[in-house]
């Protein structure tokens, strides 16, 4: 079991994004042990995202073993994500031109 996860190097685009809209943004991925990478407060909501680097071969985006069993003991929804306009979506924005 991993104690530290490692950031992803979409995570500072994905966070200055979510910032840039008015989004409260905790950093969790110093936890470990698969807990997700970002806690997200917008509109009155709490999100939890896992952010995945899109730009790593698919074989290393899955989910790892930590993570999949933290996510799937959760109560709630994780949104896993690898880009901002995924981001952006799973905590409610509509937008059209980001991917």
């Amino acid at each position: 079991m991993r104690l530290r996860s490692r950031v992803d190097s979409n995570q500072a685009l994905i966070v200055e994004a979510l910032r840039a809209i008015g989004a409260g943004v905790l950093h969790l991925h110093q936890i470990g042990h698969g807990v997700p990478d970002i806690l997200v407060w917008y509109g009155d909501r709490y999100y939890l995202l896992e952010i995945k680097d899109g730009s790593r071969p698919a074989s290393q985006r899955k989910l790892t073993p930590d993570e999949a069993a933290w996510i799937s003991a959760w109560p709630g929804k994780v949104h896993v994500v690898e880009t901002i306009g995924q981001a952006l979506r799973a905590i409610g924005v509509k937008c059209q031109h980001a991917s």
